[in-house]
């Protein structure tokens, strides 16, 4: 390899100077070849070309490996190639010589290719992006897994994040509902992922039919959906990110809350404060740019759409509905008819004809029964010696409030459970613990004692009412010893 400085004589003497090669050789002492390999410029010293050697081996079957894998990128993604089915694949259709380890280091090459994703920019309220995600919490002190729906404005960044106990139509629905109204419009397009509750036949741009309920909520808020392809996440990459970025910040630490509303809760304040974020590349706040976007998207309908499941069911002799096997109680006037069940993530509605008979916090427990022991009470009043065993009242009932009654008969005790429907469970605890205090097991001492803890929240105008079994006490009027004082002074 010659020096920079004959390099630069060689150059100048063949393009200043037009000499030939022969002359430049005998100038500068060196070969004719080397003057013919640097005088153009074609060859530059000291920078080398990467040494590329043919492959004997794996040259031949590079394409066919290519040509394998652009397949695998429209098969199902658990229908793919592995490596070692391409290797049994080119030895039995192509006659191939070499190794497995041969063929697993050429798929594992070609595999890693780098693909080139065109950046998108969208224009204000074009569209958004939806995706669901999981983290854990803690309700109490027990760790639970939530559903984390998660959407994306493509064009200002705006975010909302809601937590559900599972990714079902209704909390699918429920969320959509809550995003638009948090955003104050509608995106013209949403962008999924090939959800079941979105998509029956088909998936990304060859989707054939959607689900008949989604269809209704893109009909309801005049919404086009799109679908990805599978397994490219970058076509959703924008609420890909903000899954992770949920996790990282308004998931840490683990939250500790008493259920999903105080989640919830938390879920939205950190939505509401991330309007204040710049986003790197972005003309100003998200904030600012989503006040922008509400300008450009759709309105929102003067009805919210309804996300319930709901089906018919017929009550029990039990006064009990099953939905989603699990069971929820109904008032015992209604056993025996058909009912219509509302179900939304997480509460249960029970209606009949055009009045709403019953509400429960939704059970995702298989086979559960949830009561409300006011739907009981009718019939406890009749058949008071069931009191004792029934499951409504060992189930709903405070602890404190069924020891007092093993003390009480069957009726008292019913009446007693009558007062926790009607004042609260809490206050009934506080009067049958005074009661008890001094001695007296009755449902009249545990509804003075109740009554008496009432009475200085109850209007001046609105006298206690007492039971018509206690004795009446009159009021003494007092004038009438005047007549006695009178007879003194005149025998005096």
């Amino acid at each position: 390899m010659i020096e920079v400085v004959q390099y630069e004589s060689i150059r100048k003497l063949c393009a200043e100077k037009g000499l030939s090669e022969r002359s430049i050789a005998r100038l500068l002492r060196v070969s004719r070849n080397t003057v013919a390999k640097y005088r153009d410029g074609e060859v530059i010293p000291r920078q080398r070309e990467p040494l590329v050697r043919a492959s004997p081996v794996t040259g031949p079957i590079r394409e066919l490996i290519l040509e394998i894998l652009a397949e695998d990128q429209a098969a199902p993604s658990k229908q793919t190639h592995t490596a070692k089915r391409i290797y049994e694949r080119l030895c039995k259709e192509h006659g191939f010589t070499g190794g497995d380890s041969t063929v697993r280091a050429l798929v594992r090459e070609l595999r890693g290719t780098i693909q080139v994703h065109i950046p998108l920019q969208f224009d204000p309220g074009a569209a958004g992006q939806v995706d669901w995600g999981t983290a854990y919490v803690y309700f109490g002190d027990v760790r639970t897994r939530v559903e984390l729906f998660c959407v994306r404005l493509c064009h200002s960044g705006g975010i909302f994040v809601m937590a559900f106990p599972t990714q079902r139509y209704e909390s699918f629905f429920e969320g959509h509902i809550q995003a638009f109204e948090f955003f104050g419009g509608v995106p013209k397009t949403m962008i999924y992922d090939n959800l079941r509750t979105a998509v029956k036949e088909g998936w990304g741009k060859h989707v054939k039919e959607q689900q008949t309920p989604f269809k209704l909520l893109m009909a309801h808020y005049v919404i086009s959906a799109r679908f990805c392809n599978p397994g490219k996440g970058n076509e959703k990459g924008l609420v890909e990110n903000l899954v992770a970025l949920c996790r990282r910040n308004a998931m840490v630490p683990v939250p500790r809350v008493t259920g999903f509303e105080e989640l919830n809760a938390l879920l939205y304040d950190y939505c509401l404060r991330y309007l204040d974020h710049k986003i790197d590349g972005r003309a100003g706040k998200v904030g600012d740019l989503l006040s922008e976007e509400q300008r450009h998207m759709t309105p929102l309908p003067k009805r919210a759409f309804d996300p319930a499941a709901v089906v018919t069911a017929k009550a029990s002799s039990s006064s009990l509905v099953r939905y989603d096997n699990s069971y929820y109680s109904v008032p015992a006037k209604f056993a025996g008819l058909e009912v219509t069940v509302r179900a939304y993530s997480l509460r249960i509605e029970v209606w009949y004809k055009h009045e709403q008979v019953a509400m429960h916090k939704r059970s995702y427990t298989q086979s559960s029964v949830t009561y409300k022991i006011e739907h009981y009470i009718p019939v406890l009043e009749k058949k008071s010696r069931a009191v004792r065993d029934a499951a409504p009242v060992k189930q709903t009932i405070d602890q404190r409030i069924q020891a007092y009654g093993t003390k009480l008969t069957d009726k008292d005790y019913v009446a007693v459970l009558k007062l926790a429907v009607d004042y609260g469970q809490e206050a009934v605890v506080n009067a049958v613990a005074e009661a008890s205090q001094h001695g007296q097991y009755s449902f009249e001492a545990a509804r003075l004692y109740l009554l008496q803890a009432q009475a200085p929240h109850l209007p001046v105008h609105e006298p206690i009412k007492v039971d018509p079994k206690f004795p009446v006490v009159k009021a003494v009027n007092l004038a009438s010893y005047d007549v006695l004082l009178a007879e003194v002074a005149n025998n005096d």
